[in-house]
């Protein structure tokens, strides 16, 4: 399943009339083992929120701006009730948070591979002078959405829209433009923040996403393609679709899946209920289908964007082992495999294929075969489920694990680690670009 970004149509040459939309996210790694690739969707790695991701983080402290003291975002106002039996209810929600809703602009320069090529001395004692000149650098650009959460001008929208950027430039349904700087960045859940010195804001209030339930309505606003405050309605499709299974493997956020209409530049938009309340940030849709996106749910945003306005980045817990989820057929593959170098006797559980190097796990004493089986005392059967019983704790918490090890029952201890999100590569979701997968 190939899932993109379908969001900011990011890496787009500045002249191009509309940005390109390819940018294939992080691909899964490809396996020797067939028993890990059956299981492709059911492996993760507990490096606190997901599989490393290396490269670029973005981190924008909140000195950047601090024209206030930052707003808790569980103090944003409640938006007033608008009655979801009215036929024209959609029109309500638009005309009442549609303003709150931003175009986000980001540019960067970047270098041109071609441009070593066309000055290379062998190419040019072949052709001369009659190589084009190409220039050194280059400048991309990349058009999201984002949403204003509260007077103070912070706005929510997709780590990924801003990826590479300290700054940007956001645009107000009434015109106005504002400079805008990152206040932090986090690419393990794909949430990032933006401030605005501007009075007079309007905004959007954040609703309860861990309420929400299939059939429900779904409103979504962004700027598809350049083509801003764009509306699409439709339902929540489901909810608590894990990243590992729709191939997100350097994320770790349970999304509400829509048929809203989520196009390129859709990201970091609001996903609303009929009552007008952000219940989600869009941020992906499954290439080459319909009616299958994705969304942040709101309740861990808020979680995120809390530490991101008070401290510029997020603290994630990290235990540093790969998982599968067991079932009778997988552990029938991975006992078949003679290159897997495991023999498995439990067919229910969380297998640990991996333990990494001088990791919180490995200084444990957890092994490459040991199958988990309970978390703090509580069963655990899927690896989806260990991952959230470890991002609901803190760096620094003791995570107790019950565990099978060669048919003897263990009790182990692990110190939570704080994942180091250097050893993340930004996954450039719809930039418009595209896409991701793996888990």
């Amino acid at each position: 399943m190939d899932t993109e970004r379908p969001d900011s149509e990011r890496n787009a040459p500045v002249d191009s009339p509309l940005p390109r939309l390819k940018s294939p996210r992080l691909q899964s790694q490809p396996t020797s083992h067939p028993w890990i690739k059956a299981a492709t969707y059911g492996a993760l790695i507990l490096l606190g929120a997901g599989l490393g991701i290396a490269g670029n983080q973005l981190i924008a402290h909140s000195s950047f701006l601090q024209t206030s003291q930052p707003q808790a975002l569980a103090n944003v106002p409640v938006a007033p009730q608008i009655a979801s039996t009215q036929a024209d209810f959609i029109t309500n929600v638009v005309e009442k948070v549609g303003p709150a809703v931003v175009r986000i602009d980001a540019t960067h320069t970047v270098s041109n591979p071609q441009a070593s090529i066309f000055s290379d001395p062998f190419f040019r004692q072949f052709f001369g002078d009659q190589l084009p000149s190409q220039p050194p650098k280059e400048i991309e650009r990349g058009v999201g959405s984002g949403f204003i959460i509260n007077t103070n001008g912070d706005i929510l929208t997709n780590a990924h829209v801003v990826d590479g950027v300290k700054t940007v430039t956001v645009t107000l349904k009434d015109g106005r433009t504002f400079q805008g700087k990152v206040l932090g960045s986090d690419p393990v859940t794909d949430i990032a923040v933006v401030k605005i010195d501007a009075t007079q804001l309007p905004t959007i209030a954040l609703g309860d996403s861990n309420r929400i339930k299939p059939g429900e309505w779904a409103i979504a606003i962004g700027n598809p393609l350049g083509l801003n405050n764009t509306v699409t309605a439709g339902i929540i499709s489901a909810t608590g679709r894990s990243s590992g299974n729709l191939g997100f493997a350097n994320e770790r956020v349970n999304f509400i899946q829509t048929d809203a209409a989520i196009n390129p530049g859709n990201s970091g938009g609001p996903l609303l209920n009929a009552q007008g309340q952000a219940i989600g940030i869009n941020t992906a849709i499954i290439k080459d289908a319909q009616g299958i996106g994705f969304a942040v749910p709101i309740d861990q945003a808020k979680t995120i964007a809390d530490q991101l306005i008070a401290t510029g980045k997020v603290a994630h817990p990290y235990l540093g082992i790969q998982l599968v989820t067991l079932t009778p057929d997988v552990q029938n593959e991975i006992n078949r495999d003679p290159n897997s170098g495991l023999s498995v006797s439990q067919s229910q559980g969380v297998l640990v294929a991996k333990v990494i190097p001088d990791s919180p796990a490995a200084k444990a004493g957890l092994r490459a075969g040991d199958v988990i089986q309970q978390v703090n005392g509580q069963p655990v059967k899927t690896a989806e489920a260990l991952q959230q019983a470890v991002d609901g704790s803190h760096v620094g918490s003791q995570i107790q694990l019950g565990l099978n090890r060669n048919d003897q029952a263990l009790k182990l201890t692990v110190r939570a680690g704080q994942l180091h999100q250097q050893a993340y590569q930004p996954d450039h979701r719809n930039n418009d670009s595209n896409s991701d997968n793996n888990g």
